[in-house]
C-alpha cells in the first residue's frame, strides 16, 4: 500500500469497542471483499471491505477476522485468517501478509492460513450460541452483486442452522460514525492531499482546457502524495454539466466565461475526504456568478455552525432549507408567492437546491451513521449546499468536511483550501 502503516493500537481499540457490545457466547465474522473480474484475466483494482479494515487493518483479499470474546482460551478471542503466502506468490503478485507481519499490522497474535478457517470455526461454534453476520444496511446501499460476505452467510446458515443470528451492522453504524483521534488524523491527511491537488489546479485552468485534463492534474498530485487516488468518481462539470448532480463523463472542453464545478477529493489509507469547489474558467467570476457563489457560501458557513452535539439531522436540513429560501429570494430565483404556495414535502427552494446538505464521512465517503440519532462529538460531516440554474448555464456547489466538537465551533478540516472569491481569482491569475 502507498500509505504509511497505521499504528495497530487503533485497530485494537476498535475491536475492543465492538466486542464490548456483543452478546454473551457469540462469534462475529468479517470477510474481505472479492477481487472482481472484468473479462479474460483482467480484474478491477482491489478495494478492501471497510469493516474488516476498521477492525483489523488487514488490507488484502481472501482474509477473514473472527472475534469470540467468551472463547474458552485467550488465544481464541481474536483470530485472523489469511491466504497462505509463498515465495512464488511474492514473485508474481508481490508481498502478502505473513503471520508475523499480520501481527504487526493488526495486533492479533493468533493468525491462521485460510484453509484452516472451517475447522477452527467449527470448534468455536461448539462453544458459541450466536453468530454475528455482517450485512450491508447503509441507507444508500444498493447491492446487486453477491459479495464474499453474502456467500459466507448462505454457507453458514446451511452449516449451523441451530445457532442464533445477530447483526454486526447496527454496532458498527454507531462505532464507525464516531472517530478516534487517529482516524481524524487520517481524514485530515486526505484533506491535505486534496488541498495540494486543488492548489495545483488553479493556475492550470484556462479557456479550452478539457475536463479530463483537469482530472489528470488532480490524480497526479494525489498519487505523488501517497494517496491511491480519488476517494470517489470525480465530478468535473463545466458550464451546464454542473446541473447534472452526478456528472462523471469529464470529457468536455471548458469554455471562456463558464464555471467548473469540481466535486473531487483524495483518499488516504482507505479514509475519504470530500471537497467541492466551483471556479471560473477564465479566472474571474462574472457579477451574477459571484452573486450566486456568495449566496451558496453564506449558506455553507451558517450551516456549518449548526453541526454541534445534540443536533438532529432531519431538523438541521429543515433549518438549512430556510437559509437557502432566504438566499433564493434575494437572488430573484423564487418569490414570496412561491414560498407561500409551496408543497411542504418539496419546498420552493428544492427547485434550485434539490439534494441534502450533509452526510457522515470517514472510511466510506457516505460513511456509517444513524440519521435518527443526535450528532456526537468526533463525528465528521460534509456540508455542501448548492444552487443550480440551468436557464443561466451554471451550477454552484461548495463543500467542506467538518468535525463536530464536544463544545464550541465545529472544526473545518478544509479550512486551508481556498474558497473565497478573491483568493480563488488571485491564485488563478498569479
Amino acid at each position: 500500500m502507498k500509505y504509511h502503516q497505521i499504528d495497530r493500537d487503533l485497530f485494537i481499540k476498535n475491536r475492543a469497542k465492538f466486542m464490548a457490545q456483543m452478546k454473551p457466547k457469540s462469534v462475529a465474522v468479517f470477510n474481505s471483499n472479492d477481487i472482481y473480474p472484468v473479462s479474460a484475466d483482467s480484474t478491477l483494482p482491489f478495494a478492501q471491505h471497510r469493516d474488516i479494515f476498521y477492525l483489523s487493518g488487514v488490507d488484502q483479499e481472501e482474509s477473514i477476522l473472527l472475534l469470540f470474546p467468551d472463547a474458552p482460551y485467550e488465544h481464541q478471542r481474536e483470530m485472523v485468517f489469511l491466504k497462505e503466502t509463498s515465495e512464488h506468490i511474492a514473485i508474481w503478485e508481490g508481498e502478502k501478509l505473513t503471520k508475523e507481519r499480520a501481527y504487526e499490522v493488526t495486533g492479533i497474535k493468533t493468525v491462521y492460513w485460510l484453509q484452516d478457517f472451517e475447522k477452527v470455526l467449527f470448534e468455536m461454534m461448539t462453544h458459541a450460541e450466536t453468530i454475528y453476520i455482517n450485512t450491508n444496511e447503509h441507507y444508500r446501499a444498493t447491492v446487486e452483486t453477491e459479495t464474499r460476505e453474502a456467500r459466507f452467510v448462505k454457507w453458514w446458515k446451511e452449516k449451523y442452522p441451530a445457532h442464533s443470528v445477530a447483526k454486526s451492522n447496527p454496532i458498527l453504524q454507531r462505532l464507525r460514525s464516531v472517530k478516534e483521534s487517529e482516524e481524524l488524523d487520517l481524514i485530515q491527511k486526505a484533506c491535505n492531499i486534496t488541498e495540494l491537488g486543488f492548489r495545483r489546479l488553479l493556475p492550470f485552468v484556462k479557456p479550452n482546457v478539457t475536463e479530463y485534463e483537469i482530472e489528470a492534474e488532480l490524480i497526479h498530485e494525489f498519487i505523488r502524495n501517497r494517496s491511491r487516488g480519488f476517494a470517489y468518481t470525480p465530478i468535473i462539470a463545466s458550464g451546464n454539466n454542473a446541473n447534472v448532480l452526478h456528472y462523471i463523463e469529464n470529457n468536455q472542453q471548458c469554455k471562456a466565461g463558464d464555471l467548473i464545478l469540481l466535486d473531487v477529493a483524495a483518499e488516504y489509507a482507505n479514509y475519504s475526504s470530500d471537497m467541492t469547489r466551483t471556479i471560473p474558467v477564465s479566472g474571474r467570476y462574472s457579477s451574477r456568478q459571484k452573486e450566486v457563489y456568495n449566496a451558496v457560501l453564506r449558506v455553507k458557513n451558517e450551516a456549518t455552525k449548526m453541526l454541534t452535539t445534540g443536533t438532529l439531522w432531519k431538523q438541521y436540513h429543515i433549518e438549512v432549507g430556510k437559509l437557502m429560501t432566504s438566499e433564493l429570494l434575494g437572488l430573484g430565483l423564487i418569490d414570496k408567492a412561491d414560498v407561500q404556495n409551496e408543497n411542504p414535502d418539496w419546498p420552493a427552494y428544492k427547485k434550485y437546491f434539490m439534494h441534502g446538505t450533509s452526510h457522515h464521512m470517514g472510511l466510506d465517503t457516505h460513511d456509517y451513521g444513524i440519521l435518527t440519532e443526535p450528532m456526537q462529538a468526533n463525528m465528521v460531516f460534509t456540508v455542501e449546499p448548492g444552487i443550480y440554474i440551468p436557464a443561466e448555464g451554471f451550477g454552484i456547489r461548495l463543500e467542506d468536511n467538518i468535525i463536530v466538537q464536544e463544545s464550541g465551533e465545529p472544526f473545518n478540516m478544509m479550512r486551508n483550501i481556498p474558497i473565497e472569491v478573491e483568493e480563488i481569482e488571485d491564485l488563478m491569475n498569479s
